[in-house]
């Protein structure tokens, strides 16, 4: 009398999915930790759920394709990195277009801003294009602790306050200041001013 072996077959997706899931995990956690993100800071940025995100990690759970490119836009990184390992950071290499920079009229009257930086930045490091008609002003709450503005004038004269510390600076002019307090900046010329900022976020409000 013959036997029979069962043979317990499977899709190569899914002999893929079981591959791809823990090493997936791994590298999402490994590449996360390298950028010092905590799981709650990623979730926001990726907009997978930080329960989710837990469970992917812990090799638990097989993302999706669609969950896997949100978690790789949250960390700014392409899909392709969280799909391979390798002991180095992977390599950011992101451009956008001009025709992709977000341009906001903001609430305050005389300012135009674009937002340069893809949204994977987003409480991490951004920067604007702001440009103001005359007596245009932009006046901010405090930031997270520690934030930092960096603003260089392209063109025109401007006013910058910050807490009690006021300076008036011109074409050229740079300036570096902490704005986790009460900050403006101010068109205090004839003609139109342009000015280039950079927000950089201090990472330990997130821990």
């Amino acid at each position: 009398m013959n036997k029979t072996t069962a043979v317990n077959w499977q899709s190569p997706e899914a002999e893929m999915k079981q591959e791809q899931g823990p090493l997936i995990g791994r590298n999402i956690q490994k590449i996360r930790k390298q950028m010092d993100l905590t799981l709650s800071v990623l979730s926001e940025k990726s907009g997978v759920s930080k329960a989710m995100l837990s469970q992917i990690e812990a090799e638990k759970a097989n993302p999706t394709v669609a969950t896997v490119w949100k978690i790789a836009q949250g960390l700014g990184i392409d899909i392709n990195d969280l799909m391979k390992g390798g002991s180095e950071p992977p390599r950011i290499f992101t451009v956008v277009k001009k025709d992709s920079i977000m341009s906001l009229d903001t609430d305050s009257e005389g300012l135009h801003l674009k937002v340069l930086s893809p949204g994977s930045m987003v409480e991490d490091l951004e920067m604007y294009l702001l440009d103001f008609a005359p007596g245009g002003s932009l006046e901010s709450s405090p930031h997270f602790p520690r934030t930092e503005e960096f603003l260089t004038v392209i063109r025109g004269k401007i006013r910058v306050t910050a807490g009690e510390n006021v300076t008036d600076l011109e074409t050229g002019d740079f300036i570096t200041y902490h704005c986790d307090i009460d900050h403006s900046i101010e068109n205090i010329g004839k003609d139109s001013a342009e000015v280039h900022m950079v927000v950089r976020f201090h990472r330990k409000h997130w821990h």
